[in-house]
Order: C-alpha cells, then sequence, then structure tokens
C-alpha cells in the first residue's frame, strides 16, 4: 500500500517513514502546503498522513482539497491541537481519523491499516477471495491448510490484485503503486513480469486457478475462474 505524508517536520517525517517501511508500506513525503497538493495530483495513494500546521497554508485545505477531487484515500489528521472542536472540524471536513501530537509511532501504524481494512476490505483482518485466506496482519496466504509462502512484493502484489479484483490493472499502474516512480523514470517492466510470474506459478502449484488474467494491450485481471468469460 502507498502512503503520503505532509508534515512539514522532517525530523518527525522520516521516523514515521522508517517505521512504516518496517510494516511493508511505500512512502511518500511532503513538507510543506504546495508539495502535497503537487503530489497528491500526480499520484494515487492508499492513505494519507496530514499535519494541520503547515508552511504556505493549511492541512485543513488540502483536505477540502483532496474532498472536492474526490481523491480515494483514507486522511489521518496528526495535530498538537488537541481541542475537541479542532478535531470535529477536521472529522466534519472529511478526515477519517485525528491523532494529538507526540503519539506513538505503534498507534498510528495501527491506524492506518484499521483506514485500509475499512476501504479495501470492509473492515477485516482476514481477507477471502476464492481459495485464498489472506491474513492481513501477519502477511500470510493459505489456501486450504496449506501456506503460500510469498515474497514481500508477491504479497503486495497480490493484496493490489484482490483490492482491484474484477478490474482492469495496467502495468504501469501496478509499477506506479507498488514500485513508486519506476514507471515514471522508464525502467524496463520485465521486474514486474517477473514478479506476476513467480506469483501465478506459487499460487498455481497448491492448487489454487489461474486468477491472473493476460489481457492484451490492456493490463491484467485477477478474477475467479466462474467469473471468467473467455
Amino acid at each position: 500500500m502507498r502512503l503520503l505524508i505532509i508534515e512539514d517536520e522532517k525530523p518527525l517525517t522520516k521516523s514515521i517513514h522508517s517505521y512504516l517501511l518496517q510494516s511493508n508500506y511505500l512512502c511518500d513525503a511532503a513538507y510543506n502546503f504546495s508539495e502535497g497538493r503537487s503530489m497528491l495530483e500526480s499520484s494515487a495513494y492508499d492513505c494519507i498522513v496530514l499535519d494541520i500546521n503547515l508552511p504556505g497554508g493549511s492541512g485543513l485545505e488540502l483536505l477540502q482539497h483532496m474532498k472536492k477531487r474526490k481523491v480515494d484515500a483514507g486522511v489521518i489528521i496528526i495535530s498538537a491541537r488537541n481541542s475537541l472542536d479542532d478535531k470535529i472540524n477536521a472529522l466534519q471536513l472529511g478526515g477519517d481519523d485525528y491523532l494529538t501530537k507526540p503519539f506513538h509511532l505503534a498507534e498510528l501504524t495501527a491506524r492506518i491499516n484499521s483506514i485500509i481494512r475499512r476501504k479495501n476490505f470492509d473492515g477485516n483482518n482476514i481477507v477471502i477471495f476464492d481459495k485464498l485466506t489472506v491474513h492481513l496482519l501477519d502477511k500470510t496466504v493459505k489456501t486450504g491448510n496449506a501456506e503460500i509462502h510469498l515474497t514481500k512484493k508477491e504479497f503486495k502484489l497480490l493484496l493490489y490484485f484482490i483490492s482491484n479484483k474484477n478490474r482492469i490493472v495496467t502495468k504501469e499502474a501496478i509499477a506506479d503503486h507498488l514500485w513508486e516512480d519506476y514507471a515514471m523514470l522508464g525502467y524496463s517492466y520485465d521486474f514486474i513480469y517477473s514478479h506476476i510470474k513467480n506469483l501465478r506459478k506459487k499460487l498455481i502449484e497448491k492448487g489454487c486457478p489461474d486468477y491472473i488474467k493476460a489481457l492484451y494491450g490492456m493490463g491484467y485481471k485477477f478474477i475467479a475462474e466462474e467469473n471468467h468469460v473467455a
């Protein structure tokens, strides 16, 4: 999952970034209002960690901007302001959660996990797709009683496919979502093909159908066999 941290305190941002990387999140960072707005308009994110007091403008203005543009991302407000009015105002403007500084990074991560589960997986810690059972907290995948051992990249790729099941996703979207700037920098997509090939092989070897359908010139669709129309 890809996150954006909009926070002007660089030491705090670096701490959040490092901690979230350990939880297998991809993170971008913006340190002022204009940077945050530019990144929101150029990339898609699953969750945004947003400070209220930013150089050049208010985080609440960015929040309103996101809602007007119908940005489909969870938003956690982080702020030193701890009055009830501030919290109510931020939530009424469209924030999903509000965390008062200082806070524990473990709590922030737990709240991010909760928002992403609510938005992508209806709040569940366990996601079931056809024969697959995915445990989001311990990051394991099973079919029946057999565990499917995936690398971190393969697990991220599987979650991305499941969260976009029955929809066409392009190789560019996969690269942008999972590997940040690879597509913009013009790298070969061979690394994507390799991860898709390995994920498909591991699923099939454990008795799963071939869920990953390649659509020539379009991308990929993750679909259960009974929903597949040749």
